[in-house]
């Protein structure tokens, strides 16, 4: 619970600050008769005088009791502070001014309360349709209790009201309760349980007397009506397939659980699918199935008994492939071992239509076991999902008494759909700012329900997988994020692909300003102003001559403003800013333009004087070098026969 200091002082307090000593002696105390207060906040009680300086102070209890608390004097005022006041610090307080030989006194009550928490509701169990619960309402650690008083509400009902009007035995945090106990009904759903408490005290004007908490009603409904329906039959032939399907009816929707009963009577749990699907039935499968509605307040069962029948040598099923719609796909109804096969004859349902007939009557020549066979091929399409191929073998053989002279068997349409109509969902945004978080969800239609597989595009066009659930979360996203994301919903029938560009912005960074050649030119001469910026897109760039009568912006080319033969008028400050959607930054340069007069050229007479001069001294020494060396080689050196050998 906050500490707060409750320190009240009156108007007169700060008008009250002249005192002459003609003024009668007199005392006061603020608060002026009674304060109440929360149990473990500060409170400060102040006795002030006037017509007397300094006087002497003293306070006590009226009934002798310790203070509790810590006496401060200063000048003509005494403040007694509680910290934290508490059931020690509920009585009336004096404080005795004297002046001289004369004595004031004046009493202050001091009460205290507790209301420190909002009610708490609790529920003996969960709000079934039908039976009584009992609803609490707790209110925690309140003082006086005996001036407490709580209602309890279902939407605008009032259920039950009730004051605590018992006497208190002695000073304590209490919590009460109220209870109330009904039975829930269907029109209860979405309606809220409302629990208010009143602590009836007054003057306490910095503390609501009232709190209330709300619990909307979850309100459950037991499962009952479960039905169970069975395709094709709950008579099968050995090596089919059955499909069982469930529903019941409750709040929450309950969950369905498929179980088979055992010999021993307990149950073999098989599925926690509402749809029960059995191939390649054996005798054994046979016996009786039970399915569960489920949820959080109870259960409700239905029964369903499964014969298999056996017929050994059955015919077989064979597909060409997957089943997909709109694809062609042939279906081969293969008998096995048949003699004599000149009396077989085959058919080839697809529920109750027939698709194919076919009849044996070659003649056989010799005696063996043949297998043949029955080829259709059809277009499945989404319809046909649940229909049963049903492939029958009759052998016309009247003395076959022994043997059953038909035998069929069946295998139940599942017909995919390729991945379709696959969309994305971003949230917030495909454009967002550096740092921020972004949902991108993937749907995808087909049958069965496609796998959801997130890759990233590669540079090289390759694709980096990331994540198989349908919404890929990236968190504190940075620019390396930006890039194309690709969803593909995938199943047996096909693949269908979705993309979408992710484009993380970040503030203009890594700004540059320069000036070519260089930020000191002289008149005439060519410069360019240049800003970049560093690996951000999408960043507008302005550039911009400060001046006191306002900003002249230039009308640069990529970031570049180039100024030829440029004039003393074109120096100062000149600005960039660099900015996109997300944020801006500035830098500025200064160019400084001297005059022509300011320089020198570069090629003085007396430095002409001197590069004319080693033009020629330098070839000379040259010479003298060669025609030394030619002497050398002779012995002595002479002028005129190094000239002569030359001729």
């Amino acid at each position: 619970m906050p500490r707060k200091m409750f320190v009240i002082f009156g108007a007169s307090n700060i008008l009250c600050m002249v005192f002459t000593i003609s003024q009668a002696f007199k005392i006061e105390t603020f608060p002026e008769n009674k304060i109440v207060a929360q149990i473990g906040d500060v409170v400060s009680l102040t006795c002030r005088t006037t017509g007397c300086e300094p006087p002497s102070f003293s306070w006590r209890t009226h009934l002798d009791s310790p203070l509790n608390g810590q006496v401060r004097n200063e000048g003509s005022n005494s403040t007694l502070t509680m910290d934290p006041v508490g059931f020690r610090n509920e009585y009336s307080y004096l404080c005795t001014a004297i002046c001289g030989s004369e004595k004031r006194e004046k009493g202050i009550q001091v009460e205290i309360y507790s209301f420190p928490k909002d009610p708490e509701i609790r529920l003996s169990g969960p709000l079934e349709v039908g039976k009584p619960v009992t609803v609490t309402c707790l209110v925690p650690d309140v003082y006086p209790f005996d001036r407490l008083e709580m209602n309890l509400l279902k939407g605008n009902h009032l259920l039950q009201n009730k004051d605590f009007v018992e006497p208190m035995e002695r000073k304590s945090l209490e919590t009460k309760s109220l209870e109330v106990t009904f039975t829930p009904t269907n029109e209860d759903i979405g309606k809220a349980l409302v629990c208010q408490a009143k602590l009836h005290i007054d003057e306490i004007d910095f503390k609501p007397k009232e709190r209330e908490t709300t619990k909307k009603l979850q309100v459950y409904i037991s499962p009952k009506n479960t039905v169970i329906s069975v395709n094709p039959s709950t008579r099968l032939q050995e090596g089919g397939s059955v499909t069982m399907t469930c529903s019941s009816e409750g709040l929450p929707a309950p969950q369905i659980f498929w179980n088979k009963k055992l010999d021993n009577g307990n149950l073999q749990l098989l599925s926690g699918n509402s749809t029960l699907t059995l191939i390649a039935m054996r005798t054994e499968d046979s016996g009786i199935y039970v399915c569960e509605g489920v949820n959080q307040v109870g259960k409700n069962g239905k029964e369903v008994e499964l014969i298999v029948q056996a017929f050994p040598r059955d015919p077989e099923i064979e597909m060409s492939g997957l089943p997909v719609n709109g694809n062609p796909v042939t279906v081969s109804c293969r008998v096995p071992n048949v003699y004599p096969s000149d009396r077989l004859e085959i058919e080839l349902l697809k529920g109750e239509s027939i698709i194919g007939n076919k009849n044996f009557l070659e003649n056989i020549d010799k005696k063996y076991l043949e297998t043949e066979s029955l080829d259709m091929t059809f277009i499945p399409t989404t319809e046909d999902t649940g229909t049963v191929l049903v492939c029958l073998a009759k052998l016309h053989i009247d003395e076959m008494e022994f043997e059953p002279k038909q035998r069929q068997s069946t295998q139940t349409l599942y017909v995919n759909v390729a991945p379709r109509d696959t969309t994305i969902l971003v949230s917030p945004s495909s454009i967002l700012e550096e740092g921020s978080s972004v949902n991108m969800t993937c749907s995808s239609n087909g049958l069965p329900a496609p796998k959801i597989l997130w890759s990233r595009q590669l540079n090289n066009g390759h694709l980096q997988p990331l994540s198989e659930n349908s919404t890929l979360t990236l968190t504190s996203t940075k620019m390396e994020d930006s890039g194309v994301y690709v969803c593909e919903g995938i199943n047996q029938a096909g693949i269908d692909r979705k993309e979408v560009e992710l484009i993380i912005q970040v503030a203009p960074k890594d700004i540059q300003l320069t000036a070519f050649p260089s930020e000191s030119v002289k008149e005439g001469d060519t410069v360019i102003i240049s800003c970049t910026c560093g690996n951000v897109p999408k960043t507008w760039i302005i550039l911009k001559k400060k001046a006191e009568t306002g900003d002249t912006v230039l009308q640069s080319r990529d970031g570049a403003y180039t100024i030829h033969k440029v004039q003393l008028e074109d120096a100062g400050v000149y600005e960039c800013e660099s900015k996109n959607e997300v944020g801006l930054q500035l830098r500025s340069l200064t160019l400084d333009v001297k005059g022509r007069g300011n320089y020198q050229d570069y090629f003085s007479p007396e430095l002409l004087v001197l590069y004319c001069s080693s033009s020629l001294i330098i070839p000379a020494i040259g010479m003298i070098i060669y025609f030394a060396r030619r002497a050398n080689m002779k012995g002595s050196y002479s002028l005129v026969e190094a000239q002569k050998s030359k001729v």
